[in-house]
């Protein structure tokens, strides 16, 4: 069993950066790839990036490559979402999963957090 809780959302302006956490419990948490998604309003949760388990591989969806990077380090148990130049089509809920091979589909996650707003304002 793996709980996993986001933190570092807020209000921020069109530009700016945030960097979100993600703080998982249990020993485990080594043995999980982790992902990021994001379900803004009226629209279904999507695909953000994700880290294997030991961090050596990343994946991010088209719209966010080059400014969002996803890193974790498994001594804290975190994982963390550094967002840059981010923009209002950014605003969200951002949600935290860890699964145990990862992937892009929210199917292959097993854990959740209960998400953290993400509001971009122009």
């Amino acid at each position: 069993q793996v709980q996993v809780v986001e933190s570092g959302g807020g209000l921020v302006q069109a530009g700016d950066s945030l960097r979100l956490s993600c703080v998982a419990s249990g020993r485990t948490f080594r043995s999980y790839a982790m992902g990021w998604f994001r379900q803004a309003p009226g629209k279904e949760r999507e695909f953000v990036a994700a880290v294997s388990w030991n961090g050596g591989n990343t994946y991010y969806t088209d719209s966010v490559k080059g400014r969002f990077s996803i890193a974790r380090d498994n001594a804290k148990n975190t994982v963390y979402l550094q967002m840059n130049s981010l923009k209002r089509e950014d605003t969200a809920v951002y949600y935290c999963a860890a699964g145990e091979y990862g992937g892009t589909l929210s199917t292959q996650y097993d854990y959740w957090g209960q998400g953290t707003h993400v509001t971009v304002s122009s």
